[in-house]
């Protein structure tokens, strides 16, 4: 539950990131907004987010990729309750292709190479879309993945801004009960969908509360302060721009 004080604030810090987004956006030149809708948390609330910024120059794209049938119908439900313009890319046969063609030319298969090759497509279609309409690609990272290194270089972190970067995961859950993002959304697992049963939790060795706690003010058992100390040291190279050698 959050608190009347809680509200404030959120509703205070929500106002403060539509206006991010504007400027932004405006600051590129740009018509408008582009962003994939997953069925998720973190895509609902920016999407929200940006509908309310530019309630036509918008555009959805939900792009299963041997996705759950779920996560498909959970994106078409936030498009439909709150009007978001959308379309739906089927990526399932364009991965299946290029995964074909790939695995021509190695001598076995790798499962995590081939699972990151589904955001890596999915950043394609919506550059594609972006270019098109001369719109701002919007990531829907928060925090918590970011610093942690929970994204997929060049996929779901191939984006032109993160208005949710600086928001812990548990603020985007207080901020989606603000925005009346439906409860089976908020309460599904959180889960990138790289493969079927795949959760965030399993991947990173934690959970968000245990993360968040960390994040937010160092508290944690010995394993949870070395376990997230480790994701953030190996992403690194995920945050900042290639190295360059300074002669």
């Amino acid at each position: 539950m959050i608190n009347r004080d809680g509200v404030s604030v959120l509703h205070e810090r929500t106002e403060r990131i539509s206006q991010w987004i504007a400027e932004k956006v405006a600051e590129a030149g740009s018509a408008g907004v582009i962003l994939g809708l997953s069925g998720g948390v973190d895509s609902s609330v920016a999407a929200v987010m940006c509908k309310k910024v530019f309630p036509e120059n918008i555009l959805g794209l939900i792009m299963p990729c041997h996705s759950h049938p779920q996560d498909t119908q959970d994106a078409l439900l936030i498009a439909k309750k709150f009007a978001i313009p959308h379309k739906t890319i089927d990526l399932n046969s364009t991965y299946d292709i290029f995964l074909e063609v790939l695995l021509k030319n190695v001598s076995k298969s790798h499962f995590i190479a081939e699972a990151n090759l589904k955001p890596r497509l999915r950043m394609i279609a919506l550059y594609y879309y972006a270019n098109l309409l001369n719109y701002m690609v919007v990531g829907t990272s928060n925090k918590s993945e970011i610093i942690t290194g929970y994204i997929t270089k060049y996929g779901d972190g191939g984006v032109d801004i993160e208005p949710l970067g600086g928001l812990l995961k548990s603020e985007v859950y207080e901020i989606a009960e603000i925005l009346d993002i439906p409860d089976n959304i908020i309460k599904k697992k959180p889960s990138a969908g790289l493969w079927v049963g795949q959760t965030d939790q399993q991947e990173m060795g934690l959970s968000y509360e245990e993360l968040d706690g960390f994040l937010r003010d160092g508290t944690g058992s010995k394993y949870v302060k070395t376990r997230a100390e480790e994701l953030i040291g190996k992403s690194e190279h995920k945050r900042n721009t290639p190295p360059i050698p300074d002669f």
